[in-house]
């Protein structure tokens, strides 16, 4: 099974964006990948601001980055682009990072209004660093929610097209041995 490394590019500490990117590699971890959660707001911010990649933390986190062999990345939607965080770590990264690597770029907004983003910011970004880039999705703040027992809930029209998104994501993830072969 394929790797797979999850962005949470939110700077919020009570994130439904990080929400969103734990909910979908608990999905891809029950299809039997092995899935992580990079939260990029944890990472040390003078280190991150200022692009010193010899911090090892960073360092660490651009590793995970070159080891994956898929990633998904989410982010809300501020001004109608991704956020500043998630911009300032893939400004770290080499310049094909992604490359030939799936990639599902998932985002959270206010509004409708935010869609776009989604497709005329990220997406360019993301096929700039050599990303397979898969079909993404929009999912509106209010539509996600934790429930006392911490699980994360979608909203009735939020659930079922993201579970088929990330179901769409994984049927294109390649095998481990297919990667052991390349």
């Amino acid at each position: 099974m394929a790797t797979v490394l999850a962005l949470a590019g939110s700077p919020s500490r009570t994130s439904r964006t990080a929400l969103l990117a734990e909910h979908t590699a608990a999905d891809l971890r029950a299809r039997g990948h092995p899935t992580r959660v990079l939260v990029l707001r944890d990472l040390p911010a003078a280190p991150l601001l200022t692009a010193d990649t010899h911090d090892a933390s960073l360092a660490r986190a651009v590793s995970l980055v070159t080891e994956a062999d898929a990633l998904v990345v989410s982010t809300p939607i501020y001004k109608a682009a991704y956020s500043g965080l998630l911009k300032t770590f893939l400004d770290l990264l080499p310049r094909h990072a992604f490359a030939g690597k799936p990639v599902l770029p998932l985002a959270t907004g206010g509004s409708p209004a935010h869609v776009l983003a989604l497709d005329h910011a990220l997406r360019p970004v993301l096929t700039a660093l050599g990303a397979q880039v898969a079909q993404g999705r929009f999912v509106l703040d209010r539509h996600i929610t934790t429930s006392p027992d911490g699980a994360t809930t979608l909203g009735h029209d939020d659930l079922r097209q993201p579970d088929h998104i990330i179901a769409q994501f994984a049927r294109a993830l390649p095998s481990r041995t297919h990667l052991n072969a390349a």
